[in-house]
């Protein structure tokens, strides 16, 4: 049987060493993924299984992808995003014995081909981000179907595809909802998106953000943390939305609440977070402030359209890493950050090391119980049984150190009983 090196295609089997510091670091970080671990080694809940993976492709994940190894799976990762691939990182996991189909930034075609690639494998179960792999299963290689027993799903873009597969009866196998979590939006769509998207604003601008206007697009569990981390940061937070209920809520959170056509003209920095497409596009350019700087932290990268910029622009040029600066007839100028794409991952290192811990927890979880629940859940997505989610909390908890009360038996009696008290 072939290497894991000679079964992958990576950027360069020389840049592991680096890879290996990485993985180490979060490694010592994750103690709740750790816990699981150990279980994992004595149970091996996936012997004889192969597992593919897309999720993007960096060291909080490769540890995950070690994980899932350790309960004896075969492993084979690719990447869920073009620009968010780290090379050191591929290097490292296929020294580990984990076949890798990624590299940093490929062009599109191959892109593609590397998640062909990892399906090509033949897997019995996945965990899928965005639901790529879900989507091509369906469509284009509905031969490779065969094995699958099931798959946990990442983000709330993937939820969405799933869900309308389900809706149009196509869907063939059980796939666990993990954005719908507890453990996953609460903690890791909003304190995990918050720090990171402004970790790769930062870095990349190297501007200042305190005083400036901050357009939140879209009020969900995500852009609640971006608005929540630009307030923190000096800024005035301006959000947009189309739900009634959310923008009622951004309101009362203390944020300034307008159409996008409004708040076009007032915006410095721009972050959608709405997994939808065109929530930034030629009218909005229109009326735009010179200098404004264009960011996304949804899946894909169709929130900021960049066609239409690039019709309008009379130039486009590259000024920094992850930054290119469009410059209009009337000489003004917008930046657009990471291409479009995840400004968190593609300009960044992703959401803290702490906060995946909770959530990749989670997707370990939900592999170990899809596989044990396929046949009995059918064709369907379901969400997280709660007691998972509740157990990752408490694993949570006791890697901190922090107590919690339980109910006496009467408070349990008391709580039961529908007579008068």
């Amino acid at each position: 049987m072939a290497s894991t090196i000679d079964r992958s295609i990576i950027r360069d089997i020389a840049l592991a060493p680096e890879g290996h510091l990485k993985i180490d670091w979060v490694n010592a970080h994750m103690p709740v993924l750790n816990r699981i671990r150990e279980q994992f080694e004595k149970e091996q809940p996936f012997k004889g299984l192969k597992v593919a993976i897309s999720l993007h492709l960096e060291a909080k994940t490769a540890y995950l992808a070690k994980v899932v190894q350790a309960g004896g799976a075969e492993v084979t990762i690719c990447g869920s995003n073009p620009l968010s691939t780290q090379d050191d990182v591929c290097a490292a996991l296929v020294e580990d014995g984990i076949t890798v189909f990624a590299k940093y930034n490929p062009e599109p075609k191959e892109y593609k081909e590397l998640l062909i690639k990892t399906l090509e494998t033949e897997p019995d179960l996945i965990i899928d981000d965005g639901g790529d792999l879900v989507t091509i299963l369906h469509s284009e290689r509905k031969d490779l179907l065969k094995n699958v027993r099931g798959g946990a799903e990442e983000t709330t873009t993937g939820i969405l595809r799933l869900k309308s597969l389900e809706k149009d009866g196509q869907l063939q196998f059980p796939m666990v909802a993990v954005n719908d979590a507890f453990c996953k939006y609460l903690f890791d769509n909003r304190y995990g998106t918050g720090q990171s998207v402004w970790d790769g604003i930062n870095r990349t601008t190297n501007l200042v953000v305190a005083g400036k206007t901050v357009v939140v697009v879209g009020y969900g569990w995500c852009g609640k943390g971006v608005a929540m981390r630009a307030k923190g940061l000096g800024a005035n937070v301006v959000v947009t939305e189309i739900d009634a209920i959310k923008a009622v809520e951004a309101y009362m959170d203390g944020f300034a609440v307008m159409p996008m056509s409004e708040a076009a003209k007032v915006g410095d920095f721009f972050v959608t977070v709405t997994g939808n497409r065109d929530v930034i596009r030629g009218e909005h350019y229109k009326v735009m402030k010179d200098g404004a700087i264009l960011s996304n932290a949804g899946h894909f990268d169709v929130e900021v359209n960049k066609p239409e910029l690039e019709a309008m622009a009379v130039s486009v040029r590259t000024v920094r890493r992850n930054i290119e600066e469009y410059t209009l007839q009337d000489g003004r100028k917008f930046y657009i950050l990471a291409e479009g794409r995840l400004v968190n991952l593609a300009a960044g290192d992703g959401h803290p090391a702490e906060i995946m811990d909770m959530t990749f927890a989670l997707q370990a979880m939900s592999l170990k119980y899809v596989n044990e629940n396929y046949k009995q859940i059918g064709r369907k997505v379901v969400n997280v049984p709660y007691e998972l989610d509740e157990q990752v909390a408490r694993f949570k908890l006791a890697s901190l150190g922090i107590g919690i009360d339980t109910l006496t038996e009467e408070q349990k009696a008391y709580l039961d009983s529908w007579a008068e008290h």
